[in-house]
């Protein structure tokens, strides 16, 4: 099995896109991570590198909006058909919203999974505040309705919801960790979905329970067979990144902190590089 690490392009927008592709480029990641552009322009620049340069691309559907479920579901399928024009290895959804019944939910799941059927494109979704799957005890209701149903890891989002590093949720955490397809790692905290700096040593408890999980992901993928697993170092920007009072510096680096832990994750998995 082989692991590649990929960049966000969140936190990055002030940047002319070409400069900070090559700036990932140069970094030396495996691919990006990031929303389909709905600006023409844009998506053929970033399609065209993505291939020039051989890199492994995931998209997001992070952009589906309305004021009713109705609106919410036409807008999902729009993004989910956007993103199916870059043929990416995986969209990654944020699926849903969190006062949304069970049932529309679910829908939206099926919706998903037809369109997968149709496209060949796997179609998995993040655990993500605000969306179906922003709790462990919510999810496990979805995993159970659903058994095919398949996520991105973003477990900093359940251990911020939950207050905990997941004690609590042992059976959910294992079946989350069964359905993993791709990780998001970004390192949260009992109060908050990002750590300060992970390399501070205030955070190693944190930081080590994370790789603990992310451990489990890539065993449990070896184990089914699989050929490739996908991380993104999520370590996103202000307000996500802490920063000072008053002045409102950022407290640490967004692209340093994400190539830290890019390096962890090819020292800690260099077999499978």
């Amino acid at each position: 099995m082989k692991i590649k690490i990929l960049s966000p392009l969140w936190g990055y927008e002030h940047y002319d896109l070409k400069e900070i592709l090559d700036k990932i480029t140069a970094a030396g990641y495996d691919g990006i991570d990031t929303g389909m552009p709905e600006d023409a322009a844009q998506r053929k620049c970033l399609l065209r590198y993505v291939e020039r340069h051989g890199l492994t691309l995931v998209l997001q559907q992070h952009q589906a909006n309305g004021d009713s479920y109705e609106a919410f579901k036409a807008s999902f399928l729009h993004f989910l058909e956007l993103s199916a024009q870059g043929n990416p290895l995986l969209i990654n959804s944020h699926t849903g919203r969190d006062y949304f019944s069970f049932e529309q939910n679910l829908q939206l799941i099926d919706i998903a999974q037809s369109f997968s059927e149709k496209t060949g494109i796997p179609v998995v979704h993040e655990t993500h505040r605000g969306r179906f799957g922003f709790s462990p005890l919510v999810m496990q209701e979805y995993f159970n309705a659903r058994p095919a149903l398949n996520i991105t890891a973003d477990l900093s989002h359940w251990v911020c919801v939950t207050e905990s590093f997941l004690e609590g949720f042992s059976g959910t955490l294992s079946d989350a960790i069964a359905r993993t397809r791709h990780v998001h790692a970004r390192v949260g905290y009992e109060e908050g979905p990002q750590v300060p700096d992970p390399r501070a040593p205030e955070w190693k408890y944190a930081v080590d329970y994370f790789l603990s999980w992310w451990n489990g992901i890539v065993e449990t993928r070896l184990q089914n067979g699989d050929s490739l697993l996908t991380f993104t170092t999520e370590f996103g920007p202000p307000p996500y990144l802490q920063t000072a009072p008053f002045s409102n510096k950022p407290v640490a680096d967004q692209f340093e902190i994400n190539c830290y832990v890019k390096d962890l994750l090819c020292d800690r998995y260099s077999r499978y590089r």
